[in-house]
């Protein structure tokens, strides 16, 4: 095979601003506690994407196949998660490096960092789109206005990388967990029908495995979200006798235990639009994590004006944690896609920029009307990739036809591997 040789940006030194973007993350750079990666990790679990879907698919397929479907799915998604979580934290490579030792190959492994590309810049576009909602209803912002603020204030933060990321998580994690409980518990103390109302809101009759098959179907666009886990997990120190436990809570807390806050957002967000339906709020309104707070927040406060100031302040510090993750991750998906594809690395600062970009236009588009749609199609691709990925890390490494460690190397792979590319 002919070698080309690649072509760098004198930045790309600087890895303040790299974060190893193209190779696994060194040991002089993984200077945090376990504490501090799993807190950072666990940051982007604010997304509100999950309150609109588990609002979207009951209100679209009732409650008992909606709840069925994200009980099934949240249990797979913690199962193929945390084999990944676990090799990704011992190699210390993010998800790309992982797939391209696990199967697929130097350039089959390009195709899935498309794939996470996608994740991070359509779960960037709907976070977007949410916050611009919060800010229009709150003080009329028109929302492609909006659509572009939102994404512009994202960058300074996303430039530095993780070590800008970790002091954002850490100050903000207090604030937002308190914002996001109070209400909730308010609602519940306070409005003893709404359960017997969420239960009892059915489509098509009680069960019907059509419905909890396309609830599934949206569901499982989430299990991409371990990519974005591992970028951070990657930044765990050695395990050593010392800090052997933190470092095995941090893994699993941050690694597959994303899933368990996960779906807890999902169902609170299956609960609230329920509630913003019996207070007089439309289907299209209900789906919308803005107008949900917005109720909530009435059982705490009492005045409108208050709610909704608090709802978009709760709203702006959960895109900001999430979508610093969402633009973060992109940048490493294209960074790696680029390089194979081109032999050129501009620097991921450069696809940070091409990834909000993307994001934004699709914010333009009006992704988050075709929610549904789009999650449905992307889940199928998703969960290939993630799925074949799986199978090598805990079935061919356990019978010998893996290595029993992650090999990456480029001179040490084919082009492409008929193993992870087939299967998927």
């Amino acid at each position: 095979m002919l070698r080309v040789k690649r072509e760098y940006q004198s930045w790309v030194a600087n890895e303040s601003l790299e974060d190893y973007a193209l190779r696994y993350a060194a040991a002089s750079y993984r200077r945090w506690s376990p504490g501090v990666v799993a807190n950072t990790a666990l940051g982007g679990i604010s997304f509100l994407a999950l309150e609109a879907i588990g609002a979207s698919i009951t209100l679209s397929y009732g409650f008992q196949n909606a709840l069925l479907a994200v009980a099934v799915v949240s249990v797979l998604i913690f199962i193929i998660s945390l084999p990944i979580a676990y090799w990704c934290s011992v190699a210390n490579v993010d998800i790309d490096l992982l797939t391209r030792g696990a199967g697929f190959g130097y350039v089959g492994s390009t195709i899935t960092s498309l794939i996470y590309a996608c994740f991070t810049f359509i779960f960037f576009a709907i976070e977007t789109s949410i916050w611009a909602q919060a800010l229009h209803l709150a003080i009329g912002l028109d929302l492609a206005l909006g659509y572009l603020l939102c994404s512009l204030v994202i960058l300074p933060v996303v430039f530095f990388g993780v070590t800008a990321i970790n002091k954002l998580q850490a100050w903000s994690q207090p604030l937002w967990v308190l914002l996001l409980l109070l209400p909730l518990g308010f609602v519940i103390a306070r409005e003893p029908g709404l359960l017997q109302a969420w239960t009892s809101h059915q489509v098509g009759g009680g069960f019907n495995p059509l419905l909890f098959g396309a609830a599934a179907g949206v569901m499982f666009s989430l299990v991409a979200q371990i990519g974005e886990q591992a970028d951070y997990l990657r930044f765990l120190p050695e395990r050593t006798p010392a800090n052997r436990k933190a470092w095995w809570v941090a893994m699993l807390a941050a690694g597959p235990g994303w899933i368990v806050v996960g779906v807890l957002k999902v169902v609170a967000g299956s609960l609230l639009a329920v509630l913003a339906l019996r207070l007089g709020s439309s289907a299209a309104q209900a789906v919308e994590p803005v107008h949900m707070f917005v109720h909530a927040y009435r059982y705490l406060v009492g005045d409108p004006a208050l709610a909704l100031a608090l709802a978009t302040v709760f709203v702006t510090i959960s895109q900001v944690k999430i979508n610093v993750t969402n633009a973060y991750s992109g940048s490493l998906a294209w960074s790696n896609c680029f390089v194979r594809l081109a032999h050129y690395h501009p620097g991921r600062v450069v696809w940070l920029v091409f990834n909000v970009v993307i994001a934004l236009l699709l914010s333009l588009l009006g992704i988050f009307e075709t929610l549904e749609a789009v999650l449905s199609v992307y889940s199928t691709v998703a969960i290939a990739w993630v799925g074949a990925l799986f199978a090598d890390l805990t079935v061919l490494k356990h019978v010998g036809l893996s290595p029993p460690y992650i090999e990456f190397k480029r001179a040490h792979l084919h082009d492409f591997n008929p193993v992870g590319c087939g299967a998927t």
